[in-house]
């Protein structure tokens, strides 16, 4: 027979068994200790909670999502060896997640990047070797699909690309070429920043570009409202800082250690967000664009100077801030000349001849003194910003140039 006064103390032990429970419950979700990292022009989240690095693989209840087949990796789709670009990277796997429609054309990968390890996920073909669970957030469900997909199997760098090769948003110094991004990638920079944009560039997005916190909506930034209503949906732990910056348009590279900083319970729960908000396709992929970095940096505002970023991330080095903006200017001299020659090339004035000879009128000649004066500056300019460039790319070849002009250095 159990004591009577036993059972006047299972309440109590009951109590407290809950509150041990809880207390564990709570120390996991508000454990947040990632890796910091600095720069110029950021803002950190003072005081914000970060995640402890995972030392295994969890399963967790995925809110019964449809889960897209786990397929294997095939030999040819390993986390492979590139082309070493600096020294002693030959033994740094890397591999990059692709999302596509099945309209988009991606044979350039193969074509300029053999060996690079490549998956692909198709969002709009269910019949596709990969897929995600649902076609709604744009790259950020493919995204977050591939971290929880492959978890276990990460090489030590991935990056995130769009299908396309050529596009506005990519380095205009690389010639908008994803392909001469991916090659010319410093793999010493990635794993030194653990995230990186994949973007210099700071217009769309840097030094501030949504406030959550004083959210209003405008043309150009649609997804501020929306994010401010759903940050604590998205951050419970965090409150919202005072603007989120960084260059657009999600494309990044990360290190595996910055990937797996974070527990894939984390990577499970934002992508159930996804599935299951009520907001479209397109919003709620657009909040994610300037959230990337609060979530992989530890960073509101992730906006490196461009010239460093250039130099230390691609090894297009132009000697520092100074040099840079000189070529910028000069850039910008020749864009407006062209300009200025379209116009003129359109008010061509009519043929009118004067004389026996047939010489052409006052008119027709300073028309085409002006055009001949803008082609040769354009000319002139271009010409002197290749060199320029060629020198920037030679310099970016020297490793320890690329140090001196890394902000973080």
């Amino acid at each position: 027979m159990v004591p009577k006064k036993v059972y006047q103390l299972w309440p109590m032990a009951a109590i407290i068994a809950s509150a041990i429970f809880l207390y564990y419950i709570s120390k996991s979700m508000m454990s947040l200790d990632r890796p910091q990292t600095g720069g110029i022009e950021e803002v950190l989240i003072n005081g914000a909670p970060t995640f402890p690095p995972s030392q295994q693989i969890q399963r967790f209840n995925h809110f019964n999502a449809e889960q897209p087949p786990r397929i294997p990796m095939s030999s040819n789709q390993q986390p492979g060896r590139a082309v070493a670009t600096e020294p002693n990277s030959s033994n740094v796997t890397w591999g990059m997640v692709v999302p596509r429609v099945k309209k988009e054309d991606i044979s350039w990968i193969a074509e300029e990047l053999p060996g690079l390890s490549v998956t692909v996920y198709t969002a709009d073909d269910t019949t596709a070797p990969r897929y995600p669970p649902k076609n709604k957030g744009h790259e950020v469900m493919i995204y977050l699909s591939y971290i929880i997909d492959h978890y276990g199997e990460l090489p030590d760098i991935v990056l995130f690309m769009h299908a396309h090769r050529w596009t506005h948003h990519n380095n205009e110094f690389l010639g908008f070429d994803a392909s001469q991004m991916i090659r010319r990638l410093s793999h010493s920079y990635v794993f030194k920043r653990g995230y990186m944009n994949m973007r210099c560039h700071w217009h769309p997005g840097c030094p501030e570009w949504l406030h959550p916190v004083n959210a209003q909506e405008t043309i150009g930034r649609q997804e501020e409202v929306v994010l401010a209503r759903c940050w604590s949906e998205l951050f419970p732990f965090h409150p919202p800082p005072a603007f989120l910056a960084q260059a657009c348009c999600a494309q990044f590279a990360l290190s595996r250690d910055r990937i797996l900083s974070i527990p894939l319970s984390r990577y499970v729960f934002y992508r159930d967000w996804i599935l299951r908000t009520p907001l479209s396709d397109y919003v709620s992929g657009r909040i994610w664009e300037y959230s990337w970095q609060f979530v992989f940096a530890n960073r509101a505002a992730d906006c490196p100077a461009e010239h460093a970023c250039y130099c230390a991330g691609f090894g297009v080095c132009f000697g520092g801030e100074g040099p840079y903006k000189e070529y910028l200017g000069l850039l910008r001299r020749k864009r407006t000349l062209e300009g200025d020659l379209e116009r003129v090339e359109k008010e061509q004035p009519p043929k009118i001849s004067s004389g026996l000879n047939g010489t052409d009128n006052a008119v027709g000649s300073a028309w085409r003194n002006r055009t001949s004066t803008l082609q040769r500056e354009i000319a002139s300019l271009a010409q002197d910003l290749s060199v320029r460039k060629e020198e920037a790319l030679r310099r970016g070849d020297d490793f320890r140039i690329r140090a001196e002009e890394d902000e973080m250095g």
